[in-house]
């Protein structure tokens, strides 16, 4: 089990969270794994049906997503494909449990599936090999890579390439790194489902001479229509693209109250007078503006581009579009507390009919981790201490 805490990116580990909280520990409670059913997928271009077969399975769940250094592992990473469920928020507080009962996550190398998939963080001007090991896969899959540029055979295309993974293959591709900046990778084999069903995650290549901030962290916000989600795990729902109605919406894969917990969740955990980094993408379908309470922020980077100092500008809502990438910056001066960052669409901040949930996060000062409020947020999100 990784030591990290908080949102990936700045190590906020166990011992600093006891620390802060004055706490024994943290042990979480019980979640439920619903059972799930065999799904088979056709040829390219046909579509996945959900199976009939009475070998009803229970899934393993995922867990929260990584940083893989790529440089400190030779620039090579192996992302193999499973199924799973996800706990979105398992606990039964404001509107849960909510889970989503087969995904398809991405595994890096050793490390535990993930959805959203582990961040892939890698140099300017180094080459990553990524391989694809879809040897215990059931569907074929593809990784295509936003942002860097890199050679036609590589672009992860199935229809435009030739090149699918089929399920008991394997596939090296060879990514660039040659454009700075944060971008995104997914799988691109029946995109508006695989992308639903979970095959998304962060691609960050820092720019040379990368000077980090005192806290920096990766966050993606993602829409879901569970109904798919329940068809390809075998359950009796009607379900198309066209038709597509979200009613779970996430922040690195999980709904409040789930993701203020340090461990499972991504709160944005800072100290007085620290700068504050955080590289934000969109892989829903939707429009997010997420709106940081008591901190104003400035954009420097969108989509793998640096901002002009002279272009930025203080503000606190970010709009995000899908496929977008957005970084902003800022400095944590605010009372030391507990502020809400959260989609302002208020139906994004929902769990069903309960308000608030959903697309909601924080921005959590240290000083404030000890006290009597934060220990009810963690209480709501389903852990004892």
């Amino acid at each position: 089990m990784s030591d990290q805490m908080s949102a990936p990116g700045t190590r906020f580990s166990r011992r600093n969270f006891v620390k802060a909280t004055g706490a024994a520990g943290v042990a979480s409670l019980a979640g439920c794994n619903a059972p799930n059913a065999d799904t088979t997928e056709a040829v390219e271009g046909k579509t996945e049906t959900p199976s009939t077969s009475s070998n009803v399975q229970q899934l393993p769940t995922t867990s929260p997503p990584q940083v893989v250094d790529l440089a400190a592992q030779n620039n090579q990473v192996t992302l193999s494909t499973k199924r799973r469920s996800h706990e979105v928020h398992p606990g039964e507080s404001m509107g849960g449990p909510i889970e989503l009962p087969e995904v398809w996550a991405f595994q890096a190398d050793d490390r535990e599936p993930s959805v959203p998939g582990p961040i892939l963080r890698a140099q300017e001007g180094d080459t990553v090999e990524v391989k694809l090991d879809n040897t215990d896969g059931m569907h074929p899959h593809t990784v295509h890579f936003h942002g860097v540029r890199k050679t036609w055979e590589n672009d992860g295309v199935p229809t435009t390439t030739g090149i699918t993974v089929k399920p008991g293959e394997e596939h090296t591709y060879e990514i660039p790194a040659n454009v700075p900046g944060t971008h995104l990778y997914h799988c691109h084999y029946q995109t508006h489902r695989h992308i639903d069903m979970g095959m998304y995650g962060i691609f960050r290549v820092d720019p040379e001479g990368y000077e980090e901030a005192d806290r920096e962290y990766f966050l993606t916000v993602k829409d879901w229509d569970s109904r798919l989600n329940r068809q390809i795990a075998g359950e009796d729902v009607s379900y198309s693209p066209r038709n597509r109605d979200p009613d779970v919406f996430t922040i690195n894969g999980k709904s409040a109250p789930r993701t203020l917990h340090p461990e499972d969740g991504s709160p944005i955990i800072v100290s007085e007078g620290d700068t504050v980094r955080i590289h934000y993408t969109n892989n829903g379908y939707m429009n997010h503006p997420l709106h940081t309470h008591n901190h104003r922020f400035e954009v420097v980077e969108k989509d793998g581009s640096q901002i002009p100092e002279a272009a930025r500008y203080k503000e606190d809502i970010l709009d995000i579009a899908p496929a977008e990438r957005k970084t902003l910056e800022f400095e944590a001066d605010a009372d030391p507390g507990i502020y809400l960052m959260h989609c302002h669409k208020v139906s994004h901040a929902m769990n069903g009919n309960s308000y608030p949930g959903g697309m909601v996060g924080g921005i959590v000062y240290e000083d404030a981790m000890d006290s009597e409020v934060f220990a009810n947020l963690m209480d709501y999100a389903g852990y004892e201490g």
